[in-house]
């Protein structure tokens, strides 16, 4: 009878047991790609920011007194002033990679956080009278919410230039030293800050061939970001 009774008790268990729980955050993490990890868990990351942002800040620091008229910085929106990290490891928990639609969804929740020391850099761009322009692949169709994000984490951007027809950049580089891009007056611009080699004017993958001898204004006009998640050494830029 005790026999009969335990399996009895163990058969009702078995049928009301509530379903698996879904994995946790935490779990989502610690299963992404090891880029997306090292973006979002290492305290490498958080420095490499830290010591790029500070040192460029104090080489336009001594720059800026020898600029005359109107001048600005460009720079990059994805993974140089927004943290998109928590989207690739939602696609990598889902199984699911890259796609325009989901990246734009992932745009309009507005959700990036600032990445380190971004938010203070451009705070120095505009308190040495300098202004704030950036230029982003992101569509054109989610500019205004790019902009409403910019604005939540702080950054105060004098125009924000997105993707309208394609992906180079460099049309709308000239666009800002030309003038007339977003209303802005024609700037002199005295540096650019990415984390993908083509967020800098002229430059590509092959920079690397003949020593890096193309990035030769690496550290004084062009300060780069580290991006193991995505870019176009994937063939893939987003």
């Amino acid at each position: 009878m005790l026999g009969l009774t335990l399996a009895a008790a163990l058969a009702g268990c078995a049928t009301t047991a509530p379903p698996e729980a879904p994995a946790s955050a935490a779990v989502a993490e610690a299963e992404a790609p090891l880029a997306v990890r090292w973006a979002r868990r290492s305290a490498e990351h958080d420095a490499l920011f830290l010591q790029t942002y500070r040192a460029a800040a104090e080489h336009l620091r001594a720059a800026a007194d020898t600029v005359a008229g109107d001048w600005g910085v460009i720079l990059d929106a994805d993974e140089t002033i927004l943290d998109n990290s928590l989207y690739q490891q939602e696609r990598a928990a889902a199984g699911l990679d890259y796609t325009p639609e989901s990246w734009n969804a992932w745009v309009r929740r507005e959700a990036a956080p600032a990445l380190l020391g971004a938010v203070a850099f451009t705070d120095e761009v505009r308190a040495l009278g300098g202004r704030v322009v950036v230029v982003t692949n992101r569509d054109e169709a989610v500019c205004p919410e790019t902009r409403a994000n910019l604005a939540a984490v702080g950054v105060v951007a004098a125009a924000v230039l997105c993707r309208t027809d394609e992906g180079d950049k460099t049309a709308r580089f000239e666009a800002v030293e030309r003038g007339g891009a977003d209303g802005l007056p024609a700037l002199r611009v005295v540096m650019w800050i990415g984390d993908n080699i083509q967020d800098f004017p002229g430059l590509g993958q092959d920079a690397r061939l003949a020593g890096g001898a193309g990035l030769g204004a690496v550290g004084g006009r062009y300060w780069v970001l580290p991006n193991p998640m995505y870019g176009s050494w994937t063939g893939n830029a987003e």
